[in-house]
């Protein structure tokens, strides 16, 4: 039951990293052009 003490901080703590890490991929432009890049890999050079 100790164990449980550590192992939800933990959890809460990985999941703000992971919307931290998600929310500054948006706002940093990382998906802006998805469309184009799916298309960038079918063209010939």
């Amino acid at each position: 039951m100790d164990i449980l003490f550590l192992l939800i901080p933990l959890s809460v703590g990985l999941a703000f990293f992971i919307l931290a890490a998600l929310g500054w991929a948006i706002y940093s432009g990382q998906f802006d052009d998805v469309e184009r890049e799916g298309e960038r890999i079918l063209e010939q050079d």
